[in-house]
């Protein structure tokens, strides 16, 4: 895989420090989608034991580290946004996040670990161009395509 000039870091905390269990936890969701690098220990920081871990999704490049100890929480001024082909798409994601996560609205939800992500169809803005799209997004959690075509 190429070098990337700026690559996004995540930090995360589970008890213990290990990075395996984030791993295994993004990596059941993204299957093939997600390469893991070398676990790199760096030992006992001051928040605790500290793994690192480089990982691509869906090609784009991170650092992962994790943490013994809470530094900060992650919140929504980090997001992503997953592009999905259909409501089954859709379903799959959501459905993975929520289930130890949270739902919010308009296709936003908070997984296990406090990532923010938000599930959209890939023609989203051609269901926001239908009338009465906006009403129709406002009362969702997760967006159902259908909603939209009604």
């Amino acid at each position: 895989m190429e070098k990337s000039k700026i690559v996004p870091s995540l930090w995360f905390s589970t008890d213990g420090g290990s990075i395996s269990k984030v791993i295994a936890y993004y990596k059941s969701i993204f299957g093939k989608d997600f390469q893991e690098g070398k676990i790199m220990p760096l030992g006992t920081t001051p928040s605790g034991h500290t793994e690192l871990c480089e990982v691509h999704i869906f090609g784009q490049k991170y650092s992962m580290m994790n943490t013994e100890k809470e530094h900060q929480r992650f919140n929504d001024a980090l997001a992503f946004t997953i592009n999905c082909e259909d409501q089954h798409e859709i379903d799959k994601y959501w459905n993975y996040f929520i289930k130890e996560g949270a739902e919010v609205q308009c296709g936003w939800c908070i997984d296990k670990y406090g990532l923010r992500w938000q599930v959209l169809p890939t023609n989203f803005g051609e269901l926001m161009s239908k009338p009465n799209a906006w009403q129709v997004m406002m009362k969702q959690k997760k967006i159902i395509i259908e909603e939209y075509l009604k």
